[in-house]
This record gives C-alpha cells, structure tokens and sequence, in this order.
C-alpha cells in the first residue's frame, strides 16, 4: 500500500506543479485507486503486482468508504453553509485601517477624545439596532458613517410611503421593500467598509437572547411596550448596554441603561405600559417629521461615546426633548428596589 500512497503523492504534486486544477487531480487519483482495486480482484493471490499494491482487495475497500464517509460530509457541511442566511454569516475579520478610511474619519480622529484609539474601538464595535424606522434611520445612517465597523438591524416591516415623511434612510424607489434591506443598500452605499447584518423578522423571545449574544451594544427604536420591555430584559440579562428612545407627536426621550455598571433598566422606569389613549403610535397621534432625526442622531451620539468613552453618557439619566417650545432637560433616573429585570443583577 506504500508504494500506492506513493505514487498518487506523486501524481499529486506533480499536477500541481503544473497547475492542475484540484478537481482533475482528484480525477487522477481516484483513477490510480480503480486500478489497483481492478488488479486485487482480477490478479491471483500471490501474484507480485498485485503484493506491490496491498495484497488484499477489503482494505482498498475499507478506505474507501472511509473517504467516501468524508466526502459526504463536506459535501454536506459545503451545502449548509450556502443556505446560511447573509446576516448569519460570520463577520471578516478586520485589519488595518486602509487609506481612504483614514481620511474618512480624520474629523474623528482629530478629537482628542476620540483619537485613533476610539476610532479602532468603533471599527471593532457590534451594535445591534432594534427597528429601522424613525428613530433607527438616523441612528444607523450615523453610526454608518462614524465607522462602527459591524451593524446589524432587525425590522419585519416593509417600506411605505407614509414612511418616508421621517424615516430618511428609505426613498420612494424602495416602497415595498423589507426595511432593512433598504436601509442595507444605503448603508453599503454610504460606507463600503462595513459589515451589514439585516434581519427581516419580528424580534421575539425565541431568537433575541442568540440574536443579542453577537452585540457590543444594543440600540432600541422600537415603538411599542412589549418590544421594548423584551429588548431591556434580554440586554440586562446578558448585561449588554442599551441605548432607548422614544417618540409622542412633539416629544422625544433617550437614556441609556446599563444595570451592570449600576444604572436603572428600562423597566425600572416604566415599570408598566401606560394605558393605550396615554401612549398612542406614531399612525394614531401623528409626529414631527424631523423629531426622529434628532432623538435618532443622539442615540447614534450616545452610541459613539458609549463605545469609545467620550464625554458622559446618559446612564442613570433621561435626556427629553421638546421640539413644540424648543426645550430640552435632563432627568436623573434611579434603580427601582422592587423591579423584576434587574434586581437579581444588583442583588437588590
């Protein structure tokens, strides 16, 4: 058998060399192995050709079953992996900053509270955006653009055209479109170098804790109480921060919430949903068009600062913005002793 394994080693590169194809060497090889089994079965026992090439035919046959055992495998796995969805895929790995990016981010990078060390912190960051409407519009055209390097967004809806009085990251070509896959062609086309990970369903209990493992940060721009309370206790409970905001008509509010370095969690706060005439949706009540524009774009600020430690963030604080009298102040919240999401982190 020695002598066999020898001589395919032989063809093999020897085919390489010559710049065969894989495929056609793999051809050759399998060739050379029909013939010596060919020789096993016809030949004698005790002929020499046939002792030079193993001397028995059920060990040819043995191994090749074991390779046709890992062919199949492979071939399998090579299937699976072609039916991953885009937004599963792992990301690619990162390396040096190429030129052009540096000059993109150079207004970054001149801060001294961002420098290139918060610039590499963002290119390295993973921050999940929960809806691509009003607010995650601005927020991921922004942290596009700052280079935050991988971003992924979850939305079940599709692009209409009330739409687009707000959500600025849609255009009237793309009215029927899943939302995040339009948001994913203006983000590429915004900045070539990121990783873009949509996903086009409803974020719910059987897929959010998997979902929210493969994040840094977690921003919500959902608009309704029961996605908002099951983004908050999945964050907590994986002591992921999360930045929130919302929108009534005129008034916007963002706070960020991160009970495992001693803030509040969302539920804290609002520990029960108001009742439904006190909170009515954007399609109920109407809003300011340019509202979610900047209640998004400080959530994009907070996000930046929360990823390379600029300034002070909004932990354990509610910044509201009135657009209707043009006045904004900020709130000190605090960690409520009876809430049931986080009191086991705190060990209240």
């Amino acid at each position: 058998m020695v002598t066999v394994f020898a001589l395919a080693a032989a063809l093999w590169v020897l085919g390489h060399s010559l710049r065969v194809p894989v495929q056609a060497r793999q051809i050759m090889v399998g060739l050379l192995f029909l013939a010596v089994l060919a020789l096993q079965i016809v030949l004698p026992e005790g002929n020499p050709l046939r002792e030079a090439t193993g001397g028995s035919a059920g060990e040819w046959l043995v191994l090749a079953g074991l390779a046709g055992l890992v062919w199949v495998y492979s071939f399998g796995l090579k299937r699976l992996r072609a039916r991953v969805r885009p937004e599963n895929q792992p990301p690619v790995p990162k390396g040096a900053f190429e030129g052009a990016e540096l000059d993109r981010y150079a207004r970054h990078i001149m801060l001294r509270e961002i420098g290139g060390t918060g610039q590499k912190a963002l290119k390295k960051a993973r921050v999940l955006v929960i809806g691509a409407g009003g607010l995650g519009s601005p927020a991921l055209l922004y942290l596009a653009a700052a280079g935050v390097g991988t971003l992924g967004m979850i939305d079940d809806d599709v692009v209409e055209g009330s739409n687009l009085q707000r959500q600025i990251i849609h255009t009237d070509k793309r009215i029927g479109m899943p939302k995040v896959f339009s948001a994913e062609a203006a983000l590429r086309a915004l900045n070539p170098w990121l990783i873009v990970r949509p996903y086009h369903r409803r974020l719910d209990e059987a897929i959010a804790r998997d979902l929210f493992a493969d994040y840094d940060l977690v921003l919500d721009g959902s608009d309704n109480f029961d996605t908002r309370y099951l983004v908050n206790r999945v964050a907590c409970d994986l002591g992921i921060p999360l930045i929130s905001g919302a929108l009534s008509q005129w008034e916007g509010q963002v706070s960020l919430f991160d009970p495992a370095n001693g803030t509040p969690c969302y539920q804290c706060i609002f520990p029960e949903r108001p009742a439904p005439h006190l909170a009515p949706s954007c399609a109920e009540a109407g809003v300011l068009g340019p509202l979610p524009g900047v209640i998004g774009t400080i959530m994009a600020a907070e996000a930046v600062k929360a990823i390379t430690g600029a300034g002070e963030g909004l932990r354990g604080r509610m910044l509201i913005w009135d657009a209707l009298f043009a006045e904004a102040r900020v709130i000190t919240v605090q960690a409520r002793a009876g809430c049931p999401v986080c009191k086991a982190r705190k060990g209240v």
